[in-house]
């Protein structure tokens, strides 16, 4: 890997000395065994972490998410302990320090809604890390039995949501946070680094960033790898497009070389406003949104059925991250009681409406309305969760259908509407970014 790279200090502060601690022993001092680097998309996580590793002189056993399901139940847990295994051979063999790499966790293991299902392999694997955060050199494969200890590995894990996660695993004896969100000194670092040897001066470097300030870090390696479009345009049609198959990946002239392009600050941002754009028809299109619309929801938005997994998403980390979508500039995570709401519940409970017994009508407080017309507005999805206070004190939350997406008078009519049915128990407001999967609003509305 490139020299040229650039580092950020509490990047590898962090890493290097969890993985550092994790080979110590240090008397009376329990150590975490997991490290989670959570945070928005695209902003190198795991790149940053490969450059530690190199810099380390660290070797990594990785994992992906979509090794975390599979048809046979119990198979994904199987591989985890088998990886971390392995690695602990590697450390025995080679006598150097080396990682377990998990990348992009949340999408594997973690349970955005009641849309995601959550399956006897998401419980394994949650199961594993735990038991393998709480004996780390006793780590069993099925069906066998191995009574000598093993080398204790570092398992290094990233996301962008960890509060999807089954919340017991996030606990900080098991695992420790690090929540990372470039500042404007990484952001110049690394984007030099990207375009070193390009001929941009320091300034220019930063007035990239500027007029893209609210892009992550891998849009600006996808703008410099979009320059060399026209040549490899060019390439194409002077070869042949019957012809370009064979020229490329069988022949004998060898690889074709490439002029170094035009670099300039204006040609950049030309092509980096293509690129926005392109992002902007996206987020616009809304078709995921047309096409996965359930009609029951938009007619009938009282119509509940509740879904008998529970939802472990309570433990929700702070998330200053920038947000594409004004105004929501942070995510909006609270827990508050409406008085009118509670004022309703009282009424109901007792069933004392000037004399007699009437349906249950309760009314939002401004703020809340507020908040479901702004989520609603910026395409994000609004959901309910519910629990007696046993589920809610064990965050075994019960889902709740999406409300109603295209009219806010709607959604906060079924709003209304279920937290009657759930009156006595619990009920807090999920807002839901479907595209960044993360929550950006946990809030309890209702509470018996």
């Amino acid at each position: 890997m490139s020299q040229h790279y650039y580092i950020s200090p509490r990047f590898i502060d962090k890493l290097a000395v969890h993985i550092t601690k994790n080979f110590l022993e240090i008397p009376h001092v329990r150590v975490p065994l997991i490290l989670g680097i959570h945070g928005r998309k695209g902003e190198g996580k795991s790149f940053q972490c490969e450059l530690v590793f190199e810099r380390m002189g660290i070797e990594a056993v990785h994992m992906s998410s979509g090794e975390l399901e599979s048809p046979d139940a119990g198979d994904p847990a199987r591989l985890i302990r088998l990886r971390y295994r392995e690695t602990a051979e590697m450390i025995r063999v080679k006598g150097k320090m080396c990682v377990l790499m998990i990348n992009d966790l949340d999408a594997g293991a973690g349970r955005f809604d009641e849309r995601t299902q959550y399956t006897v392999n998401t419980q394994l694997v949650h199961g594993t890390l735990m038991n393998i955060a709480d004996n780390p050199t006793n780590v069993q494969l099925p069906g066998s039995y191995d009574s000598q200890p093993i080398h204790r590995v570092p398992i290094i894990v990233t996301g962008n949501d960890f509060s999807t996660l089954y919340a017991p695993l996030t606990r900080d004896g098991r695992m420790a946070k690090f929540y990372w969100e470039p500042n404007r000194e990484d952001r110049i670092g690394i984007v030099s680094g990207i375009f070193h040897g390009d001929g941009l001066s320091s300034g220019e470097i930063e007035q990239l960033i500027d007029t893209f300030d609210n892009q992550a870090i891998d849009f600006f390696s996808a703008l410099r790898s979009r320059i060399y479009d026209e040549q490899i345009r060019k390439f194409i049609y002077d070869i042949g497009l019957d012809r370009i198959s064979s020229r490329v990946v069988n022949s004998k002239e060898g690889p074709p070389k490439f002029e170094t392009p035009n670099f300039s600050l204006s040609r950049l941002i030309e092509f980096g406003e293509l690129i926005k754009a392109e992002q902007q028809r996206l987020e616009l299109s809304g078709l995921a949104r047309e096409y996965n619309q359930v009609p029951s929801l938009t007619s009938q938005p009282s119509n509940t059925n509740t879904n008998t997994n529970s939802s472990y998403n309570i433990s929700t980390p702070d998330q200053p991250q920038a947000n594409h979508k004004a105004p929501l500039s942070n995510p909006v995570i609270s827990q508050s009681t409406s008085p009118k709401i509670a004022q309703g519940l009282n009424h109901s409970q007792t069933g004392e409406h000037n004399g007699s017994k009437k349906p249950l009508d309760l009314a939002l407080d401004l703020e809340t309305q507020d908040q479901i017309g702004e989520l609603l507005a910026q395409g994000y999805r609004l959901t309910l969760e519910y629990g007696n206070e046993r589920r809610v004190k064990n965050n075994a939350w019960k889902s709740g259908n999406p409300l109603p997406e295209n009219n806010v008078s709607d959604a906060i009519a079924a709003l209304t509407e279920r937290l009657g049915e759930h009156k006595g128990e619990y009920v807090r407001l999920i807002g839901i970014d479907t595209k960044a999967k993360r929550r950006v609003l946990e809030k309890i509305i209702q509470r018996p």
